[in-house]
């Protein structure tokens, strides 16, 4: 019997196996950052040990740090606690840190892959639940606890239950206006947030095989939201020539060994998935959230469901009357407040260009506050070099700098309470963006399109008007 790619990755990396069917799986890259690492590095420090692989560990800032003026001292106070904590730990334990001020700091799921530090084939791990989206590579990537975080500090390995397998295939071509987003929220939509849990998901199919490396990245972002452990994409040439090239990329006749390996990294024909579902691409329209859950959402033209057509009528409620929505209300033309564009699902240079690509030569609504972060330094810089900074300048956006921001509200980027936000960022729940905050998750020209009109609209209605195809 053949294997699946999650399969193949996985025994490759599996060190031992204990009683109880538990495995002991090494992990190749292991990304930390200032929220969820002082403990570890605490935990390190009272057995009297170093770290294992100091070599195999990342660091850098991004959850808590301001994304205006860096360059100064951060007037949060725990804020610039734990971005200094991070800042002690790695220098007292020799690990990389791209830290507030340099050129390659960012949001963690954003500089791996930009780096070439993910590669195919690889196991990833870090303390946030997000890792999934280094899987668009073909790698195992998971989030992990504060506990597991040192014990890959000390050992490099982890004791883990093997996942069960699922594929998710998106077959057909997607419409035009039509995103990776919206089809994460609409798989999403279909399984509920629990449709996943306890799988590891790929993603296939000839929609998923004609994205883009960062449009990958997106959907297997958000696989958390469904309760996968990660999700994954074979990789294939469009991988392979994201990866070439980049800082930490095989170079010359190393990169073509490594191309040789990682040609072999799909799911075999006769491969058993213990799930799979299919979905067509024609089906998806541009999406958006009503409630407080990535699986609370609806296609912009459709109707929010009613009580009576759900199988938990006051889980709908209780989110209705957090959003200030109604049963069966239609969302299209209601005025939103604020749109925020970012965050690792979608604060690639391709999500901005997508916007500016928009934006150009139209005005945001006056009663709207749009932000976009970058996703790194180095997306600002491209940003900036391409002139796109001037364009969302001239349109009323604001272009801040690097950080996780709005997405989780932990520093100052919030969304006062009951005001809505038009968000690309992965999670809608109660008080996420701030508390008391309403957040719609929706693509990155959806939300350009809603921050100029200044009301939730269908994107495809503006095809010609500057809507990328």
């Amino acid at each position: 019997m053949g294997k699946t790619l999650f399969e193949k990755v996985w025994d490759r990396h599996v060190v031992d196996t204990v009683q109880g069917g538990l495995e002991i799986l090494y992990i190749d890259r292991h990304f930390i950052h200032e929220v969820t690492s002082p403990q570890a590095f605490d935990g390190i420090r009272n057995r009297g040990i170093d770290i294992f692989r100091k070599e195999r560990i990342v660091a850098t800032a991004d959850h808590n740090v301001p994304t205006k003026d860096q360059h100064l001292p951060i007037k949060d106070v725990l804020s610039r606690f734990q971005v200094d904590t991070l800042t002690r730990n790695c220098k007292e334990f020799g690990i990389d840190l791209y830290g507030l001020g340099h050129k390659y700091q960012g949001i963690v799921h954003v500089i791996g892959p930009e780096l070439g530090i993910t590669k195919p084939g690889m196991t990833i791990v870090c303390g946030d639940s997000h890792t999934s989206t280094h899987g668009a590579f073909g790698t195992i990537a998971f989030g992990i606890g504060t506990s597991q975080v040192e014990q890959v500090m000390a050992t490099q390995c982890l004791l883990l239950q093997r996942p069960k397998t699922m594929r998710i295939n998106i077959e057909g071509e997607l419409g035009e206006g039509i995103y990776s987003k919206d089809i994460i929220l609409y798989i999403i939509s279909k399984l509920t947030t629990s449709g996943g849990t306890g799988h590891f998901v790929e993603y296939a199919g000839s929609a998923i095989r004609s994205l883009s490396m960062e449009a990958r990245m997106t959907i297997c972002n958000m696989s958390i939201e469904m309760g996968a452990r990660g999700g994954m994409i074979a990789p294939d040439e469009t991988t392979f020539e994201y990866v070439k090239g980049r800082k930490h990329a095989p170079k010359g006749e190393e990169f073509d060994k490594a191309v040789e390996f990682w040609s072999n990294l799909y799911s075999d024909e006769d491969a058993v998935f213990d799930s799979e579902y299919t979905f067509q691409a024609e089906d998806i329209e541009p999406m958006i959230t009503y409630g407080t859950n990535p699986g609370m959402g609806i296609g912009v033209t459709q109707n929010i469901p009613r009580i009576e057509e759900v199988k938990n009528p006051s889980g709908l409620q209780k989110s209705l009357d957090y959003m200030g929505l109604e049963p069966g209300e239609n969302l299209l033309g209601k005025k939103i407040d604020h749109v925020f564009i970012g965050s690792c699902t979608n604060s690639r240079i391709e999500d901005i260009r997508i916007v500016a690509e928009y934006v150009k030569g139209k005005k945001k609504a006056s009663h709207v506050q749009a932000m976009i972060v970058p996703g790194s330094k180095q997306v600002e810089a491209q940003a900036k070099e391409e002139g796109i900074h001037e364009i969302l300048a001239e349109a009323g956006f604001e272009l801040r700098e690097p950080g996780c921001s709005a997405c989780l509200g932990m520093n100052e980027d919030k969304i006062p309470k009951g005001e809505y936000c038009v968000s690309t960022s992965n999670r809608n729940f109660e008080g996420r963006q701030g508390p008391g905050a309403r957040t719609m998750l929706v693509s990155p020209l959806t939300a350009a399109v809603i921050a100029v009109e200044g009301r939730i609209v269908d994107a495809r209605e503006y095809i010609g008007e500057g809507v990328p195809a």
